[in-house]
């Protein structure tokens, strides 16, 4: 910030310029105001710029070597006009794989929860959330989070697997879709953002945040690795160590708003819902899985 200071020399027909000890004077013939800027050094300056190269720190991870102790495991339907019951017994862990398993099967639940009115299902699934929220702040050694996972998404018409994070209540901490698929659609997945200030009303609009990702593989025919850099600035979207999309932060998209809170990461497959908004649920897959390697947390 610059003050400014103003001076008014007053001439009259003898004027005499004193010198100061270490300062110097100067005179005008004609009646004028001096204009001397003064700088101030701007408490807002940024740092220098963080090593771009400079090592990551894991800080969480599950290999599936043991059991879902570190997961909280739904029971429950969902929201999104979705048609599958969550439920424990969709979950296995096998040979460091974690598998869910998802078939057609007509099931009354909780229709989600938040409300337990009973609803009839037609398919079962699985869904988890980690114990820990992450996300970067201020704090020395946490101003960026990277979550990874190495996954085999499942195929089929229908079939909506996700690997995301969110926070409660939603959308008041964000929520981050790292990836978003369609079974019948196994070249692509999409992301998006979503924040708002009030529970259950997005500010954000998916015309201004959804990105679609064309692929050269089929990532339901194998397992491949999706991250998240997440900073104060931007969402950087990675597919087996490539770069498909930074989100640069806007007042569209909230990104500078989500630094500084916490989210938990999420795995799951949905069925049908708004994702599908022109199938029937008699044309979709009637059994599929979505298998998860390893997730990982870090930051720097």
């Amino acid at each position: 910030m610059n003050t400014k200071s103003f001076f008014t020399i007053v001439h009259y027909s003898l004027v005499v310029f004193l010198f100061t000890a270490m300062g110097i004077s100067s005179c005008s013939s004609d009646s004028s105001e001096t204009d001397d800027t003064v700088p101030i050094p701007d408490s807002n300056t940024p740092e220098e710029p963080l090593d771009p190269n400079r090592p990551w720190n894991l800080v969480w991870e599950d290999d599936f070597d043991g059991d879902l102790s570190q997961w909280n495991v739904w029971e429950s339907g969902a929201f999104n006009n979705e048609i599958q019951f969550y439920r424990p017994e969709q979950l296995t862990i096998e040979d460091g794989i974690l598998t869910i398993d998802i078939q057609r099967e007509t099931i009354t639940g909780p229709n989600n929860p938040f409300d337990s009115s009973p609803k009839e299902f037609q398919y079962v699934s699985g869904r988890i959330e980690t114990k820990t929220t992450f996300g970067p702040s201020s704090a020395t050694g946490e101003t960026e989070y990277r979550f990874m996972a190495r996954i085999k998404l499942p195929p089929g018409n229908g079939m909506w697997p996700a690997f995301w994070s969110y926070g409660d209540p939603w959308p008041t901490q964000g929520e981050i879709d790292i990836v978003e698929a369609r079974g019948n659609l196994p070249m692509e997945f999409s992301s998006n953002i979503f924040y708002g200030t009030e529970p259950g009303i997005p500010l954000t609009d998916n015309n201004n945040t959804v990105v679609e990702h064309e692929l050269e593989v089929d990532i339901t025919a194998d397992f491949h690795t999706y991250e998240l850099i997440w900073t104060a600035n931007s969402l950087e979207i990675i597919f087996d160590g490539e770069t498909l999309h930074k989100y640069q932060a806007s007042p569209l998209n909230y990104i500078a708003t989500l630094f500084g809170l916490k989210q938990q990461i999420v795995l799951n497959t949905a069925v049908g819902g708004f994702f599908f908004p022109n199938s029937s649920p008699s044309s979709f897959a009637d059994t599929s899985q979505m298998q998860v390697d390893w997730v990982r947390v870090y930051k720097r």
